[in-house]
């Protein structure tokens, strides 16, 4: 059952709202924000945030860069919520893979060219390997996730409504409520994680509910919640020092990072948004954004360390510093989708219309037989 004409028109294909897209893209901008702060060096190890825990611009930058991992909760909100009623097709597969394996090579040629660099068989395999450490590597994690979809389909499509709820209250109990208790440690990996993103986004889905449709009241939670965020940033900083200030939100399973996420979907899911060429454009290039600017260690360093230089200009009055951050933000994103646009038009379109004229014919004339 189709739970609203949104849904309806995204399964027959057509031109859908463009509310979730423009969610895609500013949860881009929150991960974007994330990093400037985390692998910038501005934190850890002994950076000046650290330093100067009390100084105005850490405040502002601890808020600034603080809702990395809510930000991949929502991404993986929307492809629970669209993808529990989907398939999963070769042509799909090949898409991401492809997406996956031309950043990891052409910016690693890019690199090696520059001596940031070296070739080596170790480096080698890691190219190579499609997946490499399931741990906190994002790409490697959501890559296994992504094929474990029809499987948890089965599971999300047979359950019962009150199994499904069981369930949750299950998992998000052990993995959020116990999980943003200080000194209470859980050990996951995303892998993990993603599945239980799914099982919220995807009860969302199969099950409607006046309740999801009122956007007042998601709006509202979701403004008080981040408020709460940033105050919790402070109570951690007074409790347990600087290295403590963003414990709520720290990883996807915290609570703050949770809550912020499922309200702020439950919003704009609800936001009459009419279709949006530029916006559904840029939206879809969003995983190419992160592919991009978040391929290596030796990107981060490069961009965040040497390029942009965040520790440099850490000591900026704070005005200049919030202009700062923001238009280096954004302007990472905007050359970011730029890159992915032309991978789309000069690679993957003339590639996909081969694929569609001379490989599918073949394949259908396989299964026929």
């Amino acid at each position: 059952m189709i739970s609203n004409k949104r849904d309806k028109c995204f399964l027959e294909g057509k031109a859908r709202s463009s509310n979730l897209e423009l969610y895609r893209i500013i949860c881009m901008l929150m991960i974007i924000a994330h990093h400037f702060v985390i692998n910038s060096g501005l934190i850890f190890p002994q950076g000046p945030m650290l330093v100067h825990s009390t100084d105005v611009n850490t405040f502002f930058l601890q808020i600034f860069g603080m809702w990395g991992k809510t930000g991949i909760n929502c991404f993986l909100l929307i492809t629970g919520y669209f993808m529990c009623k989907s398939t999963i097709t070769l042509k799909k597969f090949l898409k991401l893979i492809f997406q996956i394996y031309l950043y990891k090579i052409v910016i690693f040629g890019i690199f090696a060219c520059f001596g940031y660099e070296i070739f080596s068989l170790s480096r080698l395999i890691k190219l190579v390997m499609p997946v490499w450490g399931i741990n906190q590597n994002f790409t490697s994690c959501f890559l296994i996730f992504w094929l474990s979809i029809p499987f948890w389909n089965i599971l999300v499509q047979n359950m019962t409504k009150r199994q499904h709820q069981c369930l949750l209250v299950l998992l998000l109990g052990t993995y959020t409520i116990l999980g943003s208790i200080p000194h209470f440690h859980i050990t996951f990996n995303y892998v993990t994680w993603f599945g239980i993103i799914y099982l919220i986004s995807s009860y969302i889905r199969m099950y409607p509910h006046p309740t999801f449709e009122k956007k007042k009241l998601w709006a509202t939670v979701s403004i008080l919640s981040v408020i709460l965020a940033v105050l919790s940033m402070f109570v951690m900083i007074h409790l347990y020092g600087g290295n403590a200030a963003q414990f709520f939100v720290s990883d996807s399973n915290k609570f703050f990072a949770v809550v912020v996420a499922v309200s702020s979907f439950l919003w704009f899911k609800g936001i009459s948004l009419p279709y949006n060429k530029w916006i559904n454009i840029i939206g879809g290039s969003t995983f190419g954004v992160l592919l991009i600017h978040a391929n290596s260690n030796t990107m981060r360093t490069w961009l965040w360390r040497e390029t942009v230089d965040c520790i440099g200009h850490y000591s900026l009055p704070l005005s200049y510093l919030v202009l700062y951050s923001i238009s280096t933000v954004c302007t990472i994103f905007m050359v970011c989708v730029l890159i992915d646009r032309m991978r789309v038009k000069l690679i993957e379109k003339p590639f996909f219309l081969w694929y569609d004229h001379k490989i599918i014919p073949k394949l259908s004339k396989w299964q026929i037989s």
